[in-house]
C-alpha cells in the first residue's frame, strides 16, 4: 500500500464509498467543511492527527484500519495489538471467560474477525467433538475457523439440513463483514473458500424473513440439533484485539436441542474458562 498522502487520500475516499456516503454526509456528521473534505480526497491538503482521528470516528473506522490511515499520513499508529495473554488484556479476557462460562449449558466462543476461535466454552468443545476428532484438521489443518468449518469441502456442510436457508446468509454475514470491517484477513479466507461454493451461496438473495432468525440444523446420526446465534462486541474498545473481537453464543433453537445441551456430559472445567 501506498504509505503516502496521496495514499491518505485514497483510503478516506474508499472508506467514504464504503459506507455509501457523499461528501456532504461526511461533512454534516464528523463536522468537517465538505469544502476541506474535498481537498483531502484529492490530497490538495494535508491532515492532521486530530483530522484524520475525527474523521475515521465519524466514518466507523475499525481502529486496525485507523492506524493505516495515520500511517499513510506519516503519524504513528494510535491503537495497540495486544496478544491476549497481555496483562493489559485480563480485565477483558476475564469478562469474555466469564460469558463463555456463564452461558453454559449452550455452546459460546470468542472469534477474532476473520472467524478464528480464540476461546471456547465446554458445550462447544463438546459439540465440535460429535462432529469428529479430526473436524479441524479436515478443514484448515488443525486451524479453528468457523468459516473452513461450514464452506471448506471437508467441513459439516452435509449434516447442515437446512443448508439452503444457512448456507448463503453465513456467506453473506462474512463478505459484508470483510467490506464493512475492511477484514483483509477474513476477505483471504472467502477467496480460498469461494472455488468449492455453488452459485447460489454465492450469490442468493433468498427470501429468509419468514422467522425471526435462521437457526442452522443439524443432523448427527439421530440426532438432531437447531441452534441460533448471538454476537456481542466491545463498545469502548480502544485496542486493536479488542476492537475485533466477537463473542458468539449459541441458543438452542427447539425443545429438543434445549434438553440435548442440558444433559450433554461436559469435560471437566479448566481454569482457561474461569475469570482470571
Amino acid at each position: 500500500m501506498d504509505m503516502s498522502l496521496d495514499g491518505f487520500a485514497r483510503l478516506l475516499r474508499d472508506w467514504r464509498q464504503k459506507r455509501r456516503w457523499s461528501q456532504l454526509d461526511l461533512a454534516l456528521t464528523s463536522g468537517v467543511s465538505q469544502r476541506h473534505i474535498s481537498f483531502l480526497e484529492s490530497a490538495r491538503a494535508n491532515p492532521s492527527r486530530a483530522m484524520i482521528l475525527q474523521l475515521s470516528e465519524a466514518l466507523d473506522v475499525p481502529l486496525r484500519e485507523r492506524n493505516l490511515w495515520l500511517t499513510a499520513a506519516g503519524f504513528a499508529p494510535l491503537y495497540r495489538t495486544r496478544t491476549l495473554d497481555d496483562p493489559q488484556m485480563a480485565q477483558v479476557m476475564g469478562a469474555v471467560r466469564m460469558m463463555l462460562t456463564a452461558h453454559e449449558p449452550y455452546p459460546a466462543l470468542a472469534l477474532d474477525r476473520a472467524w478464528n476461535v480464540l476461546i471456547a466454552n465446554r458445550p462447544f468443545e463438546a459439540l465440535t467433538a460429535l462432529l469428529g476428532a479430526d473436524v479441524w484438521e479436515r478443514v484448515g489443518d488443525g486451524e479453528r475457523n468457523l468459516m473452513r468449518l461450514f464452506f471448506h469441502p471437508q467441513g459439516i456442510r452435509s449434516l447442515v439440513t437446512n443448508w439452503a436457508a444457512v448456507g448463503p446468509l453465513l456467506w453473506q454475514r462474512a463478505t459484508r463483514e470483510a467490506h464493512e470491517l475492511g477484514g483483509a484477513d477474513m476477505q483471504a479466507v472467502l477467496d480460498e473458500l469461494a472455488p468449492f461454493q455453488e452459485p447460489e451461496i454465492l450469490w442468493s438473495a433468498m427470501d429468509s424473513a419468514l422467522l425471526p432468525v435462521v437457526p442452522f440444523k443439524l443432523a448427527l446420526g439421530e440426532q438432531r440439533i437447531a441452534l441460533f446465534a448471538v454476537i456481542a462486541t466491545f463498545g469502548t474498545a480502544q485496542d486493536v484485539t479488542t476492537d475485533e473481537l466477537r463473542i458468539e453464543t449459541l441458543f438452542p433453537a427447539d425443545a429438543e436441542s434445549e434438553a440435548l445441551f442440558r444433559q450433554l456430559s461436559l469435560p471437566p472445567l479448566e481454569s482457561e474458562y474461569l475469570p482470571q
